[in-house]
């Protein structure tokens, strides 16, 4: 089995939220947004607030980040990440996003057991995602413009 790449950094940082959440009474829910194969793929923890979605993320670029609870469902809210997804060359590259994954259903030790991160990674690829486009909107997306692409860069380390 091929893992998605994903950032160690996105990874254990939604798992930090996850657990802050839960540890105030929220579910501990991840998602993934998947990408196309020339990209990283990132996780976010989800999180509620009157009945609209939001999410926590850590990143070193500055535009993967927070998302306030303001959208309706989990597909508006992976929506909100599409536009900052892109190759070097200006091509859109998110893909995929997956039903949210609840940490409590998924392995006891996830909390302490560092070698789970791999087996987590395995069973987010394995969760059910749902494509962001057709096939005809793939072909017919305009590459990012080269400001887009200046700001995509800007990082914080």
């Amino acid at each position: 089995m091929v893992l998605r790449r994903r950032s160690a950094h996105c990874l254990e940082g939604a798992l930090v939220a996850a657990l802050a959440l839960w540890m105030h009474g929220e579910p501990p829910l991840l998602l993934d947004l998947d990408t196309a194969p020339s990209d990283v793929a990132h996780v976010v923890a989800l999180f509620r607030r009157d009945g609209f979605w939001g999410a926590i993320s850590k990143t070193n670029h500055a535009v993967l980040r927070y998302r306030e609870p303001i959208f309706r469902n989990v597909r508006e809210l992976a929506v909100s990440y599409f536009h900052e997804y892109f190759a070097v060359d200006g091509r859109k590259t998110l893909r995929r996003y997956s039903r949210p994954f609840d940490l409590r259903q998924w392995h006891r030790n996830w909390i302490t057991e560092q070698h789970q991160l791999w087996r987590l990674q395995v069973a987010l690829d394995r969760w059910p995602h749902y494509r962001i486009l057709s096939r005809a909107q793939l072909a017919r997306l305009r590459l990012a413009e080269k400001i887009e692409i200046r700001a995509g860069k800007i990082t914080q380390w």
